[in-house]
């Protein structure tokens, strides 16, 4: 079936094909490069509601406008193990520990975020503009 649809192609069909993929390959290469967190910071609306080292094991319950959402850490991650929100996809976002990555419960209107793990020769900026 494959060998057929690939028939059907054209040439730049097939590079565009392989430059995807090669893209999906860079970016997960790239996102494994990241350091891991040391902080969970849990906003609820653009306030911090709680903040803990991901080194301390512990779990969490946070209150939202659909009810209590619980969070967990473990073994230096933090995951969603209990959400009030109808379609649970916080839950199914799987554990987070490195250094920018994100779990959110949009219904709940709570955003997890890992930070820290920076590196000492990495400036806290992306961009300078004058």
């Amino acid at each position: 079936m494959i060998s057929a649809l690939w028939g059907r192609t054209t040439v730049l069909d097939r590079l565009v094909v392989i430059l995807l993929l090669a893209l999906v390959v860079v970016s997960a290469l790239w996102a494994a490069q990241r350091p891991a967190g040391a902080r969970v910071v849990i906003e609820r609306d653009g306030q911090v509601v709680f903040s803990a080292p991901l080194s301390e094991p512990r779990k969490a319950r946070l209150s939202g406008p659909l009810g209590e959402t619980v969070i967990e850490i473990e073994d230096g991650c933090v995951r969603v193990i209990s959400s009030p929100c109808p379609t649970k996809a916080c839950m199914g976002m799987g554990p987070a520990s490195r250094c920018g990555d994100l779990l959110a419960c949009v219904p709940n209107h709570l955003i997890v975020r890992i930070e820290g793990g920076r590196q000492e020769d990495t400036p806290p900026y992306d961009l300078l503009s004058r």
